[in-house]
């Protein structure tokens, strides 16, 4: 089970990332000012359309690469991945902490952010051995 200080620990020990509060004191963490993955309550109308599927704890958001691997990752680990209607059509999952490890966070967390990082700053970090291997 991953927790807030696991995101914290992994997001800011990657290249280049800042952690920023926001309205509601959630944290966005980002690279080059593009936010890569951000605490993500979920809303009222997130629940209505969750429904009784609608987990409970703390939600991390996190940016993917393009929507292909968005359905990816939902499909591989539901139990861990899932989406909202307010992100039909926007590059990004939902993910449970209670349900991945620190090691799965860890790819996650690293994928989101070559996913915004500039490519100079990905590829130094991807040539230095940087992974984001799940």
């Amino acid at each position: 089970m991953a927790t807030w200080r696991d995101v914290r620990r992994i997001a800011l020990g990657l290249p280049d990332t800042a952690e920023k509060g926001t309205s509601g004191e959630t944290a966005t963490w980002t690279v080059h000012g593009k936010s890569f993955a951000w605490e993500r309550p979920l809303r009222k109308s997130d629940r209505e359309a969750l429904g009784k599927h609608a987990p409970s704890g703390a939600i991390l958001g996190v940016r993917t690469a393009d929507l292909e691997m968005k359905e990816a990752l939902l499909a591989a680990n539901p139990r861990v991945f899932f989406t909202t209607p307010h992100f039909d059509g926007y590059p990004a999952v939902l993910v449970i902490l209670a349900k991945i490890t620190a090691a799965e966070l860890r790819g996650t967390l690293v994928e989101a952010w070559l996913s915004r990082a500039p490519k100079r700053a990905a590829a130094a970090f991807l040539a230095i051995g940087g992974s984001g291997t799940r």
